[in-house]
């Protein structure tokens, strides 16, 4: 069940900007307190349901960060060369009891346990060796170089994860650094997921003249999934007020989130407003933006249960493009995650775009390397809400902002790379 959160909306129409939406869309939503212990083996993905606090230090000695000589900084001579005595060869895991005195020094592996006594590691190539002989030419090391101190990534008692932080290869590794082979996420995040619109047709049934084919289902659930949320299909739901209904109360006794495209998003119609008004306090918005507009937002009550209700139009593109702009971010901190803004890379643009000030445009868009070394970005052509392909054919997207105006060719802009996005 969705946690609802006070809502600083009202039933009704609202004109907003992107900022704005993103804005009351994150003041509405909080967490769902909802967390369940896995095996770090299926962990990928799933967001950090408690702090994890490291149980050792790591390293858990200090050790060598380097094949080399260890030996200790007080015989290390800044005037003359320094020269030690090799008292034998010290291997990563395996203890070494040999006591090192005074211009001694011990042949030692990377990973290796720093004996007791000797806090310096010099590089093999900074050596020169003859027998147990070693020389080291002044200047080539300073003291205490070369040695991982105990508890530097990692301290015991001290927290290693925060609690939000989505698990990627990167923290399971630390995890798995940690000894730990189970942890405590949130539950996956549950979105019901289906279309509208009398005109559409699932896969593999004819195709009636004046009907399409409803790709948003395909490409909204593979960018849910990849996110990694739990997605329920409900299919095509047709423009009548009982079957919008019956599919809306069944969405929120099956999951956190309502995501649907097509005419819910309008509110055109009075059956929309009347069976959103029955089960929730919806707002429907026009936001500033192209592609995209018309957006609906707010909590849906049914059987005892609450869901968040995100309807997005109905064209294919403005689809997607809304659902990153406004519904992305917002998800997956309702699923429990601390999301980290995506990073937007300047481009230069190879041609000139019209664009007046009072929205936020998002244009499809290729980036490719310049011959400086620089980002050149062009548009893949028209940039109808319709026009799927177009989309397809594109690597990032342009970002004109609110307050800008038109771009002349050769200006910079922002661009939001597609990978790791859609």
């Amino acid at each position: 069940m969705a946690e609802l959160g006070e809502s600083p909306l009202a039933a009704g129409d609202r004109n907003c900007s992107v900022a704005e939406a993103r804005a009351a869309i994150a003041q509405a939503l909080r967490p769902l307190d909802r967390t369940e212990t896995v095996e770090l083996t299926v962990a990928l993905g799933r967001v950090l349901g408690a702090d994890l606090v490291s149980p050792i230090d790591v390293p858990a000695h200090d050790n060598s960060a380097m094949d080399g000589y260890a030996f200790a900084s007080a015989d290390l001579r800044l005037d003359a060369p320094t020269r030690l005595r090799s008292a034998g060869t010290l291997l990563a895991g395996a203890p070494h009891a040999v006591a090192v005195g005074p211009g001694g020094c011990l042949r030692i592996m990377t990973g290796a346990v720093m004996p007791a006594g000797l806090d310096t590691v010099v590089p093999h190539e900074l050596c020169r060796v003859d027998g147990d002989a070693v020389t080291i030419e002044p200047g080539a090391i300073r003291a205490g170089e070369n040695r991982r101190r105990r508890g530097e990534d990692l301290k015991l008692g001290l927290p290693a994860l925060r609690a939000g932080t989505l698990l990627r290869p990167a923290e399971l590794g630390l995890i798995a650094s940690l000894g730990i082979d189970r942890v405590s996420v949130f539950g996956r995040l549950r979105v019901a997921l289906f279309s509208t619109g009398d005109e559409l047709r699932t896969l593999g049934q004819p195709l009636d003249p004046g009907c399409i084919y409803d790709s948003n289902r395909h490409t909204l659930g593979a960018a849910l999934r990849r996110l990694g949320f739990e997605v329920v299909d409900l299919g095509l739901v047709a423009d009548d007020p009982a079957a919008l209904q019956s599919t809306l109360e069944q969405a929120v006794v099956q999951a956190d989130v309502v995501l649907t495209s097509g005419g819910v998003s309008m509110g055109d119609a009075d059956h929309v407003r009347a069976v959103l008004a029955r089960l929730g306090e919806v707002a429907f918005w026009k936001v500033a933006m192209r592609p995209g507009r018309p957006f609906a937002f707010g909590p849906l009550r049914a059987a005892g249960r609450s869901a968040w209700l995100f309807a997005l139009p109905g064209n294919p593109v403005a689809a997607l493009v809304t659902f990153y702009a406004l519904a992305r971010e917002a998800l997956l901190r309702l699923a429990g995650a601390d999301p980290r803004p995506l990073p937007m890379l300047q481009a230069r643009c190879a041609s000139a775009i019209r664009k007046r000030p009072g929205r936020t445009e998002f244009q499809r868009a290729i980036v490719e390397a310049a011959a400086d070394g620089g980002w050149h970005v062009r548009l893949t052509g028209s940039q109808g809400a319709g026009v799927l392909r177009s989309m397809s054919e594109a690597n990032a997207l342009v970002v004109l902002r609110h307050e800008q105006g038109s771009v002349a060719a050769g200006d910079p802009v922002d661009v939001l790379l597609f990978d790791g996005l859609v």
